[in-house]
């Protein structure tokens, strides 16, 4: 039986920032109330359907899309795929497991043999399961391709030499106004500079990709409000009520969304594997309890006018902050 779903309040610190926010496996989150740390890569829970409806959708929309490799060594590879199996039996609670060779999902009733290296797949089973529906129809194209449908976690892959990094391999089926393409391929500091409010993080970017390669695994969160609750808005999907002309703020169709990211370091093979988790909460529930508004509307004060325009609440912030303060 799958869990539900951990409540994440990364907001309660009261200030919106963009810096790196890493912390240890194991390593206390100061905004959480108790004072817990986290230890798991995947994180399954109870909007399991609804997660992996959504990225199947995505699939079938436009693949090519959403995924793609750019100078994925054989060796890095290899060291994700089999990382990637591993952690996903071990983080599912059961119902996927690895033998090695073969990853199967009771939930989603198929299975399939991996070739890590080279990043083959071949779907052996199918059987009847409570989420078969979803992937009847489903032909993975390659190993990555299988993994990233069967966790709600989209996948990204960060390479080092000895001259540069890059980001060499994406499987983003729920990406936040971004277009996965568009940073494949680039280096760290290209990857951010979209990212308002990035320029002190991306001056430190040496150091980050080395500590992310050779000193994780990390944890770390993003957060904004939505007004709904879709996963995917890439750039090329169908319009909805989230940042159109006609938007308007409504506490009822109104969502915090956050993000945790996960990254897991591969220093023999010069890499690490970037995880991120969407979900999506109602925000009268995100912001009922005490004081919670009162911190969201102060974090959300705390944005510049460039990151408020970046997180797609220049139309509905003034009302959003009417209404938190209301609540507070």
């Amino acid at each position: 039986m799958l869990v539900m779903v951990q409540l994440y309040r990364p907001f309660l610190s009261g200030v919106y920032s963009v810096s790196a926010g890493l912390f240890r496996f194991g390593q206390g989150l100061p905004w959480r109330e108790d004072g817990a740390g986290e230890s798991h890569v995947f994180a399954f829970g109870n909007d399991y359907e609804r997660v992996m409806a959504s990225k199947v959708n995505s699939h079938r929309r436009a693949l090519h899309e959403y995924a793609g490799e750019a100078g994925l060594t054989p060796e890095l590879r290899a060291q994700i795929i089999t990382f990637t199996a591993q952690t996903l039996a071990r983080d599912s609670g059961g119902f996927i497991s690895w033998d090695g060779f073969v990853l199967r999902n009771t939930q989603l009733g198929w299975a399939a043999r991996l070739e890590p290296r080279w990043g083959g797949v071949e779907v052996v089973e199918r059987c009847s399961a409570p989420l078969a529906h979803l992937v009847a129809e489903v032909h993975p194209i390659g190993a990555l391709d299988f993994l990233g449908l069967n966790v709600p976690e989209d996948l990204a892959v960060v390479a080092r030499n000895a001259s540069r990094d890059w980001l060499a391999a994406v499987h983003v089926l729920s990406p936040q106004h971004w277009n996965p393409l568009d940073k494949l391929g680039r280096d760290f500091v290209a990857v951010h500079e979209p990212v308002a409010g990035s320029e002190p993080m991306n001056r430190t970017a040496p150091r980050l990709v080395e500590a992310v390669i050779s000193r994780g695994p990390f944890v770390r969160f993003a957060w904004g409000v939505s007004m709904g609750d879709r996963l995917d808005h890439h750039p090329n999907a169908p319009a909805d009520q989230d940042r159109g002309e006609a938007t308007r703020f409504d506490p009822d169709g109104a969502f915090l969304r956050v993000e945790r990211q996960t990254l897991s370091g591969f220093p023999d093979a010069g890499g690490a594997l970037f995880t991120i988790r969407p979900f999506t909460y109602p925000l009268r529930e995100a912001v009922g309890g005490s004081g919670y508004a009162r911190q969201l509307a102060a974090a959300l004060r705390s944005m510049t006018p460039a990151q408020v325009q970046y997180k797609g609440l220049s139309v509905i912030g003034a009302d959003l902050l009417t209404w938190l303060d209301q609540q507070a």
